[in-house]
């Protein structure tokens, strides 16, 4: 069986720990798989058997710029069992929603930003039909 899915993504944050608490606060099952210093600075690898963030923390903090007019990632999406559980849980620990969250027929989407600023949107999907879970 041919399954494709994003193993890992790779990201560079300017507090490494605040990170972490990010991540473990929208999923409390993600355990760090591994980490260690490089060229001096910090990595882990957060996540499950599955998939996991490499998370590493810059050597030289800096403010980040992002928006959808750049190029670049402009988020990371994270399909869920329940958005509203993540959702309490990430404003309940100061993190900040950055979009009001988007409740429609077939799916709920909620966009979170971390302290860096990188945007990663939780979708819960309403159903098991792939044309109802794809319609715009």
């Amino acid at each position: 069986m041919n399954t494709l899915y994003l193993e890992h993504a790779n990201i560079t944050v300017n507090n490494l720990e605040r990170s972490i608490e990010f991540f473990k606060t929208a999923f409390p099952e993600f355990e760090i798989r591994g980490g260690g210093e490089s060229n001096g600075r910090k990595w882990i690898h957060l996540g499950n058997e599955e998939t996991y963030l490499a998370i590493n923390e810059a050597i030289e903090q800096q403010e980040i710029q992002k928006n959808y007019n750049n190029s670049g990632i402009n988020h990371l999406g994270f399909v869920v069992n329940d958005v509203e559980e993540i959702a309490n849980r990430l404003l309940a620990n100061g993190f900040r929603r950055d979009f009001p969250k988007q409740v429609e027929e077939f799916r709920i989407r909620d966009y979170f930003v971390d302290d860096d600023g990188n945007e990663f949107e939780f979708v819960q999907y309403l159903s098991d039909n792939p044309e109802e879970r794809n319609k715009y």
